[in-house]
């Protein structure tokens, strides 16, 4: 048997977990440091898991998926001085 693909290897990485959002289940997958900063986050808040991602989910844009909404949430979180970059195409704003 050969290698996996590197996006099966990636997908392998991930943790899915399901939540349930405004009465839908849904179900993000993450990799386990994101799931990690995220329980970190919500504890901090007074919040559960299920709650913070709510909230992050009822916050975001329409067109950014809730993975990466709850990737950004934990990177500004930890990250303070990340600017606003949302809505635009320049990919050296970061660095």
């Amino acid at each position: 048997m050969g290698m996996p693909l590197p996006a099966q290897r990636a997908a392998r990485l991930l943790r899915k977990r399901s939540i349930n959002l405004s009465g839908h289940r849904t179900s993000v997958a993450l990799e386990p440091e994101f799931w990690h900063a995220l329980h970190l986050i919500a504890q901090k808040r007074g919040l559960t898991l299920a709650a913070l991602v709510g909230r992050i989910d009822a916050g975001r844009p329409p067109d950014r998926p809730l993975a990466s909404a709850l990737r950004v949430e934990a990177l500004r979180e930890w990250m303070p001085a990340l600017p606003e970059i949302a809505g635009t195409d320049r990919e050296d704003q970061l660095g």
